[in-house]
């Protein structure tokens, strides 16, 4: 738990994802094309991934992928970003901590 904590306050946006999720692929294009550039991290790729996955689920994230961390705070998965952007509130966030300045 201390080193998930650790990845999610070191960048502005941080995205946990596989990358056999086709919902993750959105969430970052997502991001990717409002010019955000997010820390991904493929919990199918690196090393202890299955552990962070673990954690994640122990914060209350289910799914445990996409999981978006945006400021350090939780964001949630993919129907929580799509709800914050339809209600415009995804842009003003990322402004907020620095990812998007547009």
């Amino acid at each position: 738990m201390e080193k998930l904590q650790k990845m999610i306050s070191e960048k502005p946006v941080v995205i946990f994802s596989k990358n056999s999720c086709c919902m993750s692929h959105s969430i970052k294009t997502l991001f990717v094309d409002f010019g955000v550039n997010p820390t991904i991290y493929e919990l199918d790729e690196i090393n202890r991934g299955k552990e962070i996955e673990h954690a994640l689920a122990q914060l209350g994230c289910s799914p445990t992928v996409p999981v978006v961390f945006i400021g350090g705070q939780l964001v949630g998965g993919a129907n929580q970003v799509m709800s914050l952007h339809l209600n415009r509130s995804l842009i003003p966030m990322l402004k907020s901590v620095g990812a998007l300045w547009v």
